[in-house]
């Protein structure tokens, strides 16, 4: 069976970010010098029409009108990983949870950092919102797409920031 790889580029306030999907479903969202992504052959031909419905989301949460992301998601990781991503997308709009708790709700509390090393490895960003997870102290502690632009969304979504703001 052969796999369909598709991408395209959308502008936001985070320049752009690229869109990868497998078999049309989203598997990747990339920004500019984003540590972990991959090279740009990995990406498919360029093919806007599976991104119709992701591209409208991440506009309307861009304008501060959508505070949770519904699309369908090809996550591709270790069962660990995948573990970890899932449980990031229920972390609510607006709130962050450390690594240690995430452990905790995964049931090893003493795999924080194996959550943080997971975490680093989001291949969703914004959509899978790995900006949400902070430090023990409170801290911001690494970001695949660098602590400026995680400071950034988490002012936006805790409305101290217009999103027009962001960057």
């Amino acid at each position: 069976m052969t796999t369909t790889v598709r991408h395209t580029v959308v502008d936001s306030p985070y320049e752009p970010l690229t869109l990868v999907a497998v078999d049309g479903v989203l598997s990747r969202v990339h920004m500019t010098g984003q540590r972990h992504r991959p090279p740009e052959e990995a990406f498919g031909a360029a093919d806007p029409r599976p991104f119709d419905e992701a591209i409208r989301q991440l506009d309307a949460y861009f304008s501060g009108e959508l505070t949770e992301f519904d699309l369908p998601l090809h996550l591709v990781g270790t069962p660990f990983q995948v573990r970890v991503w899932e449980r990031l997308l229920r972390i609510p709009y607006g709130e962050t949870r450390t690594y240690g708790e995430l452990a905790e709700e995964l049931g090893n509390p003493a795999a924080s950092r194996a959550v943080g090393l997971a975490n680093g490895k989001n291949p969703v960003s914004i959509i899978v919102p790995c900006h949400r997870v902070i430090g023990a102290g409170g801290g911001l502690t690494g970001y695949g797409g660098g602590l400026d632009r995680k400071q950034r969304l988490l002012a936006f979504e805790s409305g101290a920031a217009e999103p027009a703001g962001l960057f």
